[in-house]
């Protein structure tokens, strides 16, 4: 009989076969269908700004990785994701230096300088985006019609323009409906909206695309749908009730849903795993947090848009909502010591 070798180890003895780069390239796959329809209804313009945003945050990870002596992590995915996120809040015809530097900023300020993947307070790419809507107010808030007749036959001067010079601005610009609601009281269809029919960001008009890749990552267990869902619902209770109120002063919430740049970060930003609460409160706390400041900001700021810093001010409170809520342990008090 042949004699059995019994192993004795510590905890975890189940070990689950999901590593981080095969969490990472699922999300990637979930965001193809958003990123090939932008270029569809933005051309070859969409197309570079992706690819810029993508070979930025690439180089600029392996590099920095280099510079401290450490392996390259560019092939775990995360920066891939990093640049794909960074490329659709951005117009479609931003220039190529100026989305190339986003890239530096967000993996080197909003990944790098806090030690890399799994320690970064803040989700990167709103970082890089952050300090480009700071640095280049103009050309971030210039955008683009979708369906254009030439966007695959010809390319816009702005995006090809030369390093720290001013790009110059065609008659081709147009407003996005959070910019036409916010100065002149215009509101779009919610249909037009949703089906992407509309100009703004690259990743403002595919929001049944982004639906569907969130849909593909909770299906996967990727992804904490408690998030989206409280940032959603928030959104639509609260701007509901002011749309009850006054009909003609407050946009519908259907409109105030599917416009801007809400469905791409309540699906994929706000719900970066290392940026976002972990307890099961703490994540809906979290997204009514979000999706009120996305509703006041809207409403009442000065931009016309305000998912970005409502994410980035909800991450940055994250970790203590979490200390706020979380469980006591029997026999414990939640005072520490």
């Amino acid at each position: 009989m042949k004699k059995q070798t019994l192993h004795i180890s510590t905890s975890p003895h189940l070990a689950q076969g999901t590593s981080v780069e095969v969490i990472m390239r699922n999300v990637v796959i979930a965001l193809m269908p958003a990123a090939l329809f932008s270029i569809y209804a933005f051309g070859w313009n969409a197309a570079l700004v992706l690819i810029t945003a993508v070979v930025s945050c690439l180089l600029t990870e392996h590099i920095l990785c280099r510079l401290a002596n450490k392996r390259s992590t560019v092939s775990d995915w995360s920066a891939i994701i990093t640049g794909l996120l960074l490329g659709l809040t951005l117009p479609p015809i931003f220039p190529l230096w100026m989305t190339f530097l986003g890239g530096v900023f967000a993996i080197g300020m909003g990944k790098f300088l806090f030690g890399g993947l799994g320690y970064n307070v803040f989700n990167p790419a709103l970082v890089g985006r952050a300090v480009l809507q700071g640095a280049f107010p103009v050309a971030i808030t210039t955008w683009y019609a979708s369906f254009s007749a030439e966007r695959f036959t010809t390319l816009h001067s702005a995006v090809l323009a030369v390093p720290f010079m001013e790009p110059v601005i065609d008659g081709t610009s147009g407003a996005t409906p959070l910019s036409a609601f916010k100065f002149d009281g215009i509101t779009s269809e919610a249909s037009d909206l949703a089906l992407g029919l509309v100009s703004g960001s690259t990743g403002e008009t595919s929001s049944v695309f982004i639906l569907l890749g969130g849909l593909y990552l909770v299906w996967r267990n990727f992804m904490n749908w408690r998030i989206p869902v409280a940032i959603l619902a928030t959104v639509f209770v609260f701007s509901g009730i002011l749309y009850w109120i006054d009909p003609i002063e407050y946009p519908s919430p259907l409109f105030m849903l599917f416009s801007g740049g809400l469905m791409l970060g309540a699906v994929f930003m706000a719900t970066d795993m290392v940026a976002s609460p972990i307890t099961s409160w703490g994540v809906i706390i979290y997204g009514i947090i979000i999706g009120a400041l996305v509703v006041i900001i809207r409403l009442w700021g000065g931009l016309p848009e305000g998912v970005m810093y409502a994410i980035l001010l909800g991450n940055a409170i994250s970790p203590h909502i979490d200390r706020l809520v979380r469980y006591r342990v029997y026999g414990t008090s939640l005072k520490t010591s």
